[in-house]
């Protein structure tokens, strides 16, 4: 926060309640540096995917990751509606499955290979 202002640096708006603890600095990122490296300090005063759990959470009811809490929804139980967006101009359904098939019928069975010691392809049985 800028000093003697209650506007966020680079923010057009004041932060949401759930926002005011990564804010202030009271939700760190828990950053591990590489072995043997300077560690540089972190971009911003916590995780950018720990705040978004928030997000989701206080703004839509529920978490992706995360411990649920005993409010929240189960997402998974939520039906959707589902939408297919196909050409207007392809050929119908059935006539696209029935030259799928055709095309699978000309391949005949998978066959396997493996490299030899001389970087030749050697045919083998199954897996």
């Amino acid at each position: 926060m800028q000093s003697g202002s209650s506007r966020y640096e680079g923010r057009d708006s004041e932060p949401l309640p759930f926002e005011l603890p990564y804010w202030a600095g009271a939700r760190p990122a828990d950053v591990i540096p590489w072995p043997d490296e300077d560690e540089e300090p972190y971009a911003l005063p916590f995780h950018p995917l720990e705040l978004g759990e928030d997000v989701l959470r206080s703004l839509c009811g529920f978490v992706l990751e995360g411990r649920p809490e005993p409010d929240d929804v189960d997402a998974g139980s939520i039906a959707l509606h589902g939408f297919q967006v196909r050409d207007p101009q392809a050929p119908d359904t059935a006539e696209q499955e029935a030259q799928l098939r055709s095309a699978m019928e000309a391949m005949g069975p998978p066959r396997f290979f493996s490299l030899g010691p001389d970087g030749s392809l050697i045919e083998r049985d199954g897996f």
